[in-house]
C-alpha cells in the first residue's frame, strides 16, 4: 500500500498555496529503476532533450540487463570527464535501447463483430457510416504485451498484462486508467464484451499487486493513480452481460481499491472528509522530466522544488494536467497564474468526490445483486455521509452549482470548470425534490457561465492559459459527463439541453475527422466546428480511445435523432465552422 511508502510529516500551510514551513520530507522515487524512473542515467539523457517528447526515451526496451547498461554509462561518463555531448548520448542510447513499441505482438479480437447493433439505429447514413468506422477502430487501438515483457520485466518500462487492451493512441501507447472507462463504454456498444472483461482483469490485477490503478501502464506510473472509474467499469460490464460470477470473484478488489482512495487521499474540511488527489512521490515525472525539471529550477529552494513535483505529480493524477484549476496565486486564491503557482494538493475537487460518492453507490447496488443486504446497507450509509460533505462543502450557493475548495485560503473556487457539473452525473443529489431544484441551478449556471453557447461542445474552463486542460479546449470525458447528467435528471428542459450539446460535439468530431483524414482528436477546439484542441506538454494526439467511445455512446443514445444534412455545403467548403455559420446550420439542419 502507497501510505507505507510515505513518511508521515508535519505541514503548517501559508497565504499563496505552498506551505509556510516545510521540512524536505524523505519521499519515494516514482519506481525503483535506476533507468525508468530516477538517477544519472535518466537525468543526463532526458536534459540533454535527444527527443521532442521526454516520453520517448523512457518508454524504450533495453537490449542488455540494467546493471550492465549502467555500468556501460558509467564508462561512458569516465571516458567524457562526466560531459557526453549530445550525439555521444544519442550513440549511446542507440546502442543500448530497443525503439519504443516493441513490447507488443499483432492481436486480432475475436469477439469484434461487423454490424454491431447500435449501428442500426443511427438514421443518419453518413453518421451510421461514421459509427461503422469508429467500431472498426477498436482493432487499430487493440493493444497485446508480448510473453518477454512478463519472462524479462527488467528490460521494460511497460507493466505486464495478461489481457488484450484498448489504448488511447498516439504518444499514449499503454493502458490509461480513467481514459479506460469512456473505452470500456464504447466497447460495451460495439459488443465487444471479452475485450472489456480481459482489461477488467487487467486492473483488478493491477490493485492486486500495487494496491491501485496505476495512472497507465508503465513502471514510472505505479505510485500515481487516476480517477477511481473502475467501479463504474465493472457495473457497466455486468449490467451489459449479467456476468455476475465475474462481480462475486472480484468485488473483494473493487472494494480495496475504494479502501485506497479512503486511506491515502482524504482530508478533513469543515467537519467533514472528503479526498483530493495527493502524490507524495520524489523528483520530476519522468515521461516529463526535463519539463518537471526545468520548472523546478526556477524556484529558490529545495523544499519550493519538492512541493512543486508533488503537486505536479498531484495534477497528472487527477487526469488535467495541466489547468488553472490547480492554480493558487495569492492570498484571494486566484487561477490566473502560471505552473509555479500549481497547488493540486491543496485543491478539494469536485469530480473526485462525486466518483468517491459514486462509488459507495454501486458498490451497495452490487451487493445486493450478491444477497449481501447487510453490507449493501453499510455503502449506503456511507454514501449518505459522502453526499452529505458534498452538500456542505462544495455547494456553492453564490453561483448555484459546486465548485472546488481552497484548502490554503478556506474558500470556495469561484471559477468555471466543467468538472463543476460532475455530481449531477454521479447522482449526489437524486431525490425527486433535489434533481428539480437542482436542474434549474444547473442550467442557469450553464447560461450564465456562457458555457453552454460555444458551438463546438463545453470548454473545460473559462481562462486561456496555454495549458491543455484550460479553454478553449473541450475534453470528450467532460462532455460526456455533462450530457449523460442532464439526460439523468428527467427533466425536459435538461435533456433538450443535453441533446443539444451532444449534437455539437458530434458535428465537432465528424467534421474534423472527415476534414483531417480520418482522425479522432484526443480533445477539440469548443469555439470553432473542425479543428483539434492544443497546448499542454506535447502536441495533440490523433487515436483516440475516449473520443471513440463518447461518440460510439452519442451515437447509441441520440442515434435517430443525430444530423449532420450537408444542403448548403456549409460543412464542407469552409472549416472550421464560426458560430455565425454554425447558427445558420442549425437553423435549417438539426
Amino acid at each position: 500500500m502507497l501510505s507505507l511508502l510515505v513518511v508521515i510529516y508535519l505541514t503548517v500551510t501559508l497565504s499563496f498555496g505552498s506551505p509556510v514551513e516545510e521540512q524536505q520530507l524523505q519521499l519515494p522515487p516514482p519506481c525503483e529503476s535506476l533507468i525508468y524512473c530516477h538517477g544519472r542515467l535518466l537525468h543526463t539523457v532526458q536534459m540533454a532533450k535527444l527527443y521532442n517528447d521526454s516520453k520517448t526515451f523512457v518508454d524504450k526496451k533495453l537490449r542488455f540487463r540494467p546493471e550492465a547498461i549502467l555500468s556501460s554509462f558509467q564508462q561512458l561518463l569516465n571516458t567524457t570527464n562526466d560531459q557526453p555531448t549530445q550525439q555521444e548520448l544519442r550513440d549511446f542510447v542507440d546502442e543500448h535501447f530497443d525503439s519504443e513499441g516493441s513490447e507488443f505482438e499483432a492481436w486480432d479480437p475475436t469477439d469484434w463483430i461487423e454490424e454491431p447493433q447500435f449501428l442500426s439505429r443511427i438514421d443518419s447514413e453518413p453518421l451510421r457510416e461514421w459509427g461503422r468506422q469508429l467500431h472498426s477502430a477498436w482493432k487499430l487501438l487493440g493493444r497485446q504485451i508480448k510473453e518477454d515483457v512478463y519472462l524479462h520485466p527488467e528490460l521494460y518500462s511497460m507493466i505486464y498484462v495478461a489481457h488484450p487492451f484498448i489504448v488511447p493512441g498516439g504518444r499514449f501507447r499503454e493502458f490509461y486508467y480513467w481514459d479506460s472507462y469512456w473505452i470500456v463504454r464504447g466497447l460495451l456498444i460495439s459488443e465487444m464484451h471479452s475485450t472489456v472483461k480481459g482489461m477488467l482483469r487487467n486492473f483488478i490485477d493491477m490493485v492486486d499487486v500495487y494496491g491501485l490503478v496505476p495512472n497507465g501502464g508503465r513502471i514510472y506510473y505505479e505510485r500515481r493513480s487516476q480517477p477511481p472509474m473502475l467501479i463504474a467499469m465493472v457495473d457497466a460490464y455486468v449490467t451489459a452481460t449479467d456476468d455476475f460470477q465475474f462481480l462475486h470473484d472480484h468485488i473483494h478488489i473493487l472494494e480495496k481499491e475504494l479502501q485506497f482512495w479512503l486511506e491515502n487521499r482524504t482530508v478533513d474540511v469543515k467537519g467533514h472528509r472528503l479526498c483530493r488527489f495527493s502524490v507524495e512521490i520524489d523528483g520530476p515525472r519522468p515521461e516529463s522530466y526535463k519539463e518537471d525539471y526545468d520548472a523546478a529550477s526556477q524556484m529558490e529552494d529545495v523544499i519550493q522544488r519538492q512541493q512543486f513535483y508533488i503537486h505536479t505529480k498531484s495534477g497528472a493524477e487527477s487526469g488535467w494536467d495541466f489547468s488553472s484549476r490547480w492554480y493558487i496565486v495569492d492570498e484571494e486564491g486566484h487561477n490566473e497564474g502560471n505552473m509555479s503557482h500549481i497547488s493540486t494538493r491543496n485543491i478539494v475537487p469536485v469530480d473526485l468526490n462525486s466518483f468517491i460518492y459514486m462509488n459507495h453507490v454501486v458498490l451497495a447496488k452490487m451487493h445486493r445483486l450478491l444477497g449481501n443486504e447487510l453490507v449493501a446497507e453499510k455503502y449506503d450509509a456511507e454514501a449518505i455521509v459522502w453526499s452529505t460533505a458534498i452538500d456542505q462543502v462544495l455547494w456553492n450557493p453564490e453561483l448555484g452549482i459546486w465548485t472546488d475548495w481552497d484548502l490554503v485560503n478556506d474558500k470556495p473556487r469561484n471559477y468555471f470548470y466543467a468538472s463543476n457539473l460532475a455530481p449531477l452525473w454521479a447522482g449526489c443529489n437524486n431525490t425527486p425534490s433535489q434533481v428539480e431544484s437542482v436542474t434549474e441551478h444547473v442550467l442557469k449556471y450553464l447560461e450564465t457561465s456562457r458555457a453552454s453557447q460555444f458551438v463546438g461542445g463545453v470548454p473545460t474552463s473559462m481562462l486561456e492559459t496555454g495549458q491543455q486542460w484550460d479553454f478553449p479546449n473541450a475534453w470528450p470525458p467532460l462532455q460526456h459527463m455533462i450530457v449523460v447528467g442532464l439526460e439523468k435528471t428527467g427533466q425536459p428542459q435538461a435533456q433538450a439541453v443535453a441533446f443539444d450539446l451532444a449534437q455539437r460535439w458530434i458535428l465537432n468530431n465528424y467534421v474534423a475527422y472527415k476534414q483531417s483524414g480520418d482522425a479522432m482528436f484526443e480533445k477539440y477546439d469548443a469555439t470553432v466546428i473542425g479543428l483539434p484542441g492544443g497546448g499542454g506538454e506535447y502536441d495533440v494526439q490523433l487515436g483516440f480511445g475516449w473520443t471513440n467511445g463518447v461518440a460510439v455512446d452519442f451515437l447509441d443514445m441520440y442515434g435517430h435523432r443525430l444530423s449532420i444534412t450537408l444542403d448548403n455545403n456549409t460543412l464542407d467548403n469552409s472549416i472550421p465552422i464560426t458560430a455565425e455559420q454554425f447558427n445558420d446550420f442549425a437553423a435549417t439542419s438539426l
